[in-house]
């Protein structure tokens, strides 16, 4: 009988001399998803969610995440072997400073952990009187046995005509800010800021077309990257110019050290950099600049061309979702449709459209009491049939070559409840508040969050989850910095950020409702009386909302005007580009509300 990997992993930390270990969802690039190789949280425990972490002592053994997650973990991971804590709680540091004992020894692999990340496990251990112990390699990598090979995935150009801007002028651009900070290079460790700043793209990370690599920025402008040789295309190095220089991954490790005995000034992100760049850095001398990601906000700032490719790639994925729900319409009254059904013929939708790469994360293809799991993922042991008089929750979102798409439809399967459509309107009350602010330069989404919750809130509800994430341009489907939660945040929104808009209501084990659309934020026209810039959210996505769930008395008369603009608006790009049949669907979808 094969032995548990649990079993496995706590015989080989009793070999190791180890008390325990700790296990983050994570790889050294501090990605949100990771290949199949750094899926040690699945492999240990079965749970497959992008967040979470566990903890392994000898005897117990803890899981930890956060509110999206609850349900899914309870599905996933045996109970018998784990304890469930929600992360906001119940912190993993907290967890582990009240179930370690002084003189255990806990170890943690240095490269998945960020500064900020291990600093509090430090302190959990200094005051139970543990020891942190950093392992290299990884106690799971010596036991996982048929461990997915490193992925090699080839890097391709990323064009100017999507990009917008040259790497040469972003490179130039930033190596100034470091000159002007007199910092001599920037450790570049997030494969999304490297895509960015060299305007390339790989395959290594399903859905996500990231290269994983390392990279330097030296304050002259020059670049080093550290990829294996096997992910570079023919042509790489003309497309990247003189001034970037591909070099091998093992070479990382000593052009770290030499920047250290050096005693060059090396910014490096303490939310993104794991810890063992910055303790090869500081073990040979360098001189540490703490300071976020140089890439980070400028890629979050979406350029002319990049905004105008969301527009585009938001038309062309409204054609494909539109498709699906004519066909959802039509078809899902036998209530004989599963979950997978529908999934399969909404990602075809998408294929079919010019651009098309990718599907940006699994469809959540959520019926009734699944849709009331946030990040569910249908499989054939849980394939729910779309049964009558149900909710029907679809998250979705495509990678096209000129942007990235994410949008969730909940619609109702026959007629709905009374219910559904009070809950439902109130999350698309949230949804207009958001969509229709206007608010100060300076603004964090953390001051905007409450507009989204307060129809919720007046009846005593809310979600567990954030109402906005940042988005990529044809990159990462959740990106930072910027975001709208209730979590405060000291990043403002700037004009050509682009974030989600996506307010929720879940009922667990009945149903689930969520509303989201991508909106990107431009400058208004200043007041005449006012000396303040203010900013505003334009919506990108196109697909109309379903009608059926919409109790018109709860919205005002600006709301139902902001409803019956953005439908006809849907109509108006959308009318030429669909098929006949999906065109009376549309003309039905978007009709003015009654």
């Amino acid at each position: 009988m094969n032995e548990k990997p649990l079993e496995a992993l706590r015989l080989e930390l009793l070999r190791l001399e180890l008390t325990g270990f700790i296990v983050p969802h994570a790889d050294e690039y501090q990605n949100e998803y990771v290949p199949a190789c750094a899926e040690r949280l699945a492999w240990l425990t079965g749970f497959t969610g992008s967040a979470g972490s566990a903890i392994v002592l000898a005897e117990e053994a803890a899981m930890f995440v956060d509110g999206r997650y609850t349900i899914q973990v309870a599905d996933q991971v045996d109970q018998q072997d784990f304890t469930f804590n929600h992360s906001s709680d119940q912190p993993p540091a907290t967890w582990l400073e009240y179930h370690v004992r002084p003189s255990n020894r806990i170890g943690y692999d240095p490269r998945l952990h960020t500064p900020k990340d291990l600093e509090r496990y430090q302190k959990a251990c200094e005051r139970a009187e543990a020891q942190l112990i950093p392992c290299s390699p990884n106690p799971i990598d010596l036991v996982w046995r048929e461990r997915p090979a490193l992925p090699m995935g080839i890097i391709q150009p990323h064009l100017l005509e999507f990009s917008g801007r040259s790497s040469q002028e972003k490179r130039e651009e930033l190596a100034k800010s470091l000159r002007d900070d007199g910092v001599d290079a920037a450790v570049i460790s997030a494969p999304d800021s490297i895509a960015w700043l060299l305007n390339i793209r790989g395959s290594d990370v399903s859905h996500t077309p990231l290269p994983l690599c390392q990279a330097i920025l030296y304050a002259t402008g020059r670049v080093a990257v550290f990829v294996d040789s096997q992910k570079v295309s023919s042509g790489l190095a003309a497309h990247l110019g003189p001034d970037v220089s591909l070099e091998t991954t093992e070479a990382f490790e000593g052009v770290l050290q030499q920047l250290g005995q050096q005693g060059q000034r090396v910014l490096c992100d303490p939310m993104k950099t794991n810890t063992w760049i910055f303790s090869t850095l500081t073990t040979h001398g360098a001189h540490l600049v703490h300071a976020a990601d140089p890439c980070s906000l400028p890629k979050a700032c979406k350029n002319s061309v990049e905004i105008q490719g969301a527009y585009a790639a938001h038309e062309r994925d409204g054609v494909a979702v539109c498709q699906f729900l004519a066909w959802l319409d039509r078809e899902s009254l036998s209530g004989q449709m599963t979950e997978l059904q529908a999934s399969d013929y909404l990602d075809d939708r998408r294929k079919q459209q010019a651009m098309w790469e990718d599907a940006s994360f699994p469809t959540i293809s959520g019926a009734g009491a699944n849709g009331a799991i946030v990040h569910y993922r249908s499989t054939p042991e849980t394939n729910r049939a779309l049964e009558l008089e149900t909710l029907y929750l679809v998250d979705s979102g495509g990678q096209y070559l000129d942007g990235t798409t994410d949008i969730t439809r909940t619609v109702a399967i026959g007629p709905p409840s009374e219910e559904y459509r009070d809950r439902y309107t109130r999350v698309l009350l949230g949804h207009i508040a958001l969509a229709m602010a206007k608010f100060p330069e300076g603004t964090t989404g953390s001051q905007l969050d409450a507009l989204a919750r307060s129809p919720l809130w007046a009846m005593g509800l809310d979600y567990d989850h954030g109402t906005g994430h940042g988005v990529g341009s044809y990159l990462g489907v959740h990106e930072g910095p910027q975001r709208i939660s209730k979590s405060a945040s000291d990043v403002a929104l700037k004009p050509g950020m682009i974030v989600s808009n996506e307010p929720g209501y879940y009922k667990t084990g009945a149903y689930g409702i969520r509303i989201e659309n991508l909106v990107v934020v431009q400058r208004v026209e200043k007041a005449k009386d006012s000396n303040r810039s203010f900013l505003a959210f334009d919506t990108l996505t196109v697909v109309p909302f379903d009608r059926k769930l919409i109790d018109v008395a709860l919205l005002s008369a600006s709301e139902r005007s902001w409803v019956d603009r953005y439908h006809a608006r849907v109509r108006k790009c959308l009318d030429a580009k669909v098929d006949s049949e999906t065109r009376v669907w549309l003309e039905q979808a978007t009709q003015p509300l009654s």
